[in-house]
């Protein structure tokens, strides 16, 4: 059984929130830093986010002519790799529920020349602006940890999959390796949130990351909840010892 939460109480970092108010407080959350998250990300982990964005893509080996929801996809970096591989045929939607992070992506997207093939949509993870069996892909990367109800947003993406159609979930985990997670703990409280301060100018935003990375479901307990959800032959990778991990799983 899954731990037990009053339902209508959520995660929001080590906070106890309303689960209604926890959807406002994330988009709060990500508006303010929306201009420099990828900065930040590529700061906090030293660019390894961007290795395992690119194991994320290599294990769902996109083929051409395939349609692409990526949830919480903000800047787009996931839809655009995913492009990059199917080619012209391809298809994809970012879905965030932060506009300004949509914003933000479509203007570097445009910059970048990509201009067809990518859509991006406002939308809430647990109520998806798409149709049932209407995708063939479906990928959240450091965003379910921010969802309010977990198994509500997995039951949405087994909805919106086709028969056959794969979900991918990249997300920070529970490290593996004791004298890991013990460096990987101070890092965490002290260094991150001081970076948030000095170079986003919001020490805040970053604490709550970090704390809601401690309050996701370890490895198993997710796999287990994509289950109960109808997704089947889930399974998972540890990358980097554990400080982040792939899950995946089918609907069939």
């Amino acid at each position: 059984m899954f731990p037990a939460m009053e339902s209508d109480k959520a995660w929001f970092g080590f906070q106890r929130v309303e689960t209604s108010e926890k959807p406002h407080l994330v988009r709060d959350v990500f508006e303010r830093v929306a201009g420099r998250y990828d900065l930040m990300n590529d700061l906090m982990s030293g660019g390894i986010h961007r290795l395992w964005k690119g194991a994320l893509i290599d294990w769902l080996a996109p083929r051409p002519g395939q349609f692409l929801l990526d949830v919480a996809g903000g800047t787009g970096d996931i839809a655009q790799r995913f492009l990059a591989r199917t080619g012209a045929s391809g298809r994809a939607v970012v879905c965030d529920l932060t506009p300004a992070m949509l914003v933000v992506g479509r203007d570097r997207a445009i910059d970048r020349g990509i201009v067809s093939g990518i859509n991006w949509v406002a939308g809430d993870a647990q109520s998806l602006p798409l149709a049932d069996r209407s995708v063939d892909a479906y990928t959240i990367a450091f965003g379910l940890r921010n969802v309010a109800e977990i198994d509500k947003a997995l039951a949405e993406a087994r909805r919106v999959l086709k028969p056959g159609g794969r979900f991918l979930c990249l997300e920070f985990s529970q490290v593996v390796l004791p004298q890991l997670k013990q460096l990987y703990d101070l890092y965490s409280f002290q260094v991150l949130p001081w970076m948030g301060r000095i170079v986003a100018g919001d020490r805040d935003a970053y604490l709550y990351l970090v704390e809601s990375i401690r309050r996701f479901p370890p490895q198993q307990e997710l796999i287990d909840r994509m289950t109960a959800a109808g997704l089947e032959r889930a399974s998972y990778r540890n990358l980097s010892s554990g400080i982040a991990a792939l899950h995946s799983a089918w609907r069939i």
